[in-house]
C-alpha cells in the first residue's frame, strides 16, 4: 500500500448542506404523501427554526388507493395530509383540486401555479423530483404527476417574475413575484445538497404514517414507513456527514 492520500477518507459523492438563510418556503407537490417521503423531516427542521412553509398539493390523491372509490379517498387523504402536515409545524394546506393521475403539463398548470407563487411570495420553493427515474441508472422509473409537477414549478418561478406573463393576475391586483431564489426537488437522483435531519427524523415517519389509509392499501400491507424512512435518510445522511438527511437538487434562479 502505498501513502495515503489526503482524500482517502472524503466520503463518496459527498453533498452540500442546503443554504438555510431565508424565511419563507412554498412546497407543491402533486400528491397528499410526496412531501412524506424523505421531504417532511427537513420541512420540520426548518419550522422549528422559524422559518414559514405552506403546502400546495395538486391533486387530493383520489386515484391513489385501489379498493377506495375517489369520491372517498379524495376527502380521506386531504384530510390525513392537513394531519401529516400539522405534524411538523405545517398549518396551511392547499389543494388545487387537479385530476390525480392524468395532470397535463402546459400553460394552465403554469397559470395556476404562477398564481399561488405571487400569492405566497415565497424565498424558495420546494417540489418533486421531476427526472424520469428515482436512480441515476434509470430503473426505479419516475410517474407522469411528478414530472408534470416539477417541470411546470420551474416554469411557474420565471413566470411568476414577469409582469406581462398571466398579466390578467397583475390586473387583477396581485403582484408580480421575482423573489424565489432557488428552486429545491425532493428525492432527485441528481441531488447534490441535502438537509441534516437527525433531530427530525422522528417527526418525519410520524408525518408519513399519518397517511394510513394510503399506507395500508401499499402492497401485502407490510410496509414499514420507519425503516423505508430510516434506508433512505442514512445514505443521504452518510453523504452529509450526519446520522439523517434529505436530498435535494438545487436550482438557482437568478431573476432579479
Amino acid at each position: 500500500m502505498g501513502p495515503m492520500t489526503a482524500d482517502a477518507h472524503a466520503v463518496p459523492n459527498s453533498l452540500q448542506p442546503v443554504d438555510e438563510n431565508w424565511q419563507r418556503g412554498l412546497a407543491i407537490v402533486a400528491h397528499p404523501d410526496d412531501l412524506e417521503f424523505g421531504a417532511a423531516a427537513a420541512i420540520a427542521r426548518w419550522t422549528r427554526q422559524g422559518k414559514e412553509i405552506v403546502y400546495v398539493l395538486l391533486t387530493s390523491g383520489e386515484a391513489g388507493i385501489d379498493g377506495m372509490d375517489p369520491a372517498e379517498a379524495g376527502p380521506t387523504r386531504e384530510e390525513e395530509q392537513r394531519a401529516s402536515a400539522a405534524i411538523v409545524g405545517v398549518s396551511q394546506v392547499d389543494f388545487l383540486g387537479l385530476p390525480d393521475g392524468v395532470l397535463e403539463y402546459g400553460v394552465a398548470l403554469r397559470r395556476d401555479l404562477t398564481r399561488v407563487i405571487r400569492m405566497y411570495k415565497p424565498d424558495i420553493v420546494i417540489t418533486n423530483n421531476f427526472r424520469d427515474s428515482w436512480d441515476e441508472a434509470g430503473n426505479a422509473l419516475n410517474m407522469s404527476d411528478h414530472i408534470v409537477t416539477g417541470r411546470a414549478v420551474l416554469d411557474a418561478v420565471r413566470d411568476a417574475a414577469n409582469r406581462w406573463v398571466f398579466r390578467e393576475q397583475i390586473d387583477e391586483g396581485m403582484q408580480k413575484w421575482g423573489g424565489v431564489r432557488e428552486v429545491w426537488v425532493s428525492g432527485s437522483p441528481l441531488a447534490r445538497h441535502a438537509a441534516d435531519t437527525t433531530d427530525t427524523f422522528d417527526q418525519g415517519v410520524r408525518s408519513l404514517k399519518a397517511h394510513a389509509t394510503y399506507l395500508r392499501g401499499l402492497g401485502p400491507g407490510d410496509f414499514d414507513p420507519e425503516e423505508f424512512l430510516e434506508g433512505f435518510s442514512r445514505q443521504t445522511g452518510t453523504r452529509l456527514g450526519v446520522k439523517y438527511a434529505a436530498g435535494f437538487e438545487v436550482f438557482r434562479l437568478s431573476l432579479y
